[in-house]
């Protein structure tokens, strides 16, 4: 694979031009590099992320289309949002991190048998997250994490990675507070990287790269919520999310 991709160097924190990612795979760009803060978040900017498996090399990818929400724009189900009026569960923001993405990396995704969450990645995200720029989103009934989600932000851009359920609808409301906190905040689009049907049915939408990467230049440049969120996002009583268009 590496014999046809360009190969980062560690000491140069330069990326191909998006335009030169595979078709097949789609969104493959470059290989190599490292997952220092500095190279991930420029990655991101650029509307390149990282994904690889135990025993894949850093993998860099900028697929096309990018599936994208619009903070407007997550779907419930109507016989969710029934049962959400009678739900006690409530939207925190940045609580515990570490546990989150510990648990999105012990979860798999439905239809994997395992995770991409490698021990490089938490380590990395988790250091983004003390820097300022990951968060996680976490869904409690009482005191216990039911669902929750984590990602990055860069000015006004959020770039969601993954979500987890421990009860079912977890990971929804998980979405759907980040979302309506964000459209509050005028932060007009959530990444979700490449498409699957759960995340079609709620609401995401595909965007041309092209497009995806000009929305960046802009939204990344825009003044964000630094620092935790812990104390900057409001606590959403999931039972008012029956009311999001």
């Amino acid at each position: 694979m590496s014999d046809t991709l360009p190969i980062l160097d560690k000491h140069s924190p330069d990326f191909p031009d998006v335009s030169r990612a595979l078709r097949d795979p789609d969104g493959l760009l470059c290989v190599g590099g490292d997952l220092s803060p500095a190279r991930v978040l420029d990655a991101y900017k650029r509307g390149i992320f990282p994904w690889f498996s135990h025993d894949d090399p850093i993998l860099w990818w900028s697929p096309d289309p990018r599936t994208v929400f619009r903070t407007d724009g997550v779907h419930l189900s109507t016989k969710f949002r029934r049962k959400l009026r009678k739900s006690d569960w409530i939207v925190k923001f940045d609580q515990d991190f570490e546990a989150v993405i510990e648990t999105c990396a012990t979860i798999p995704r439905p239809g994997q048998r395992g995770t991409w969450i490698v021990p490089e990645m938490v380590r990395a995200y988790t250091s983004l997250h003390r820097l300022g720029f990951a968060h996680s989103v976490e869904v409690f009934s009482g005191t216990e994490r039911v669902g929750g989600l984590y990602g990055l932000a860069i000015g006004q851009m959020f770039f969601g990675e993954s979500m987890f359920s421990r009860v079912e609808g977890g990971s929804k409301v998980a979405l759907a507070g980040l979302a309506t906190a964000l459209n509050s905040a005028g932060w007009p689009l959530i990444d979700c990287q490449v498409e699957n049907p759960h995340l079609l049915r709620l609401g995401a939408k595909r965007m041309s790269r092209e497009h995806y990467v000009a929305d960046l230049e802009v939204l990344c440049r825009r003044p964000g919520i630094l620092g935790s969120w812990a104390n900057q996002m409001p606590t959403i009583q999931a039972s008012s999310l029956v009311d999001i268009p």
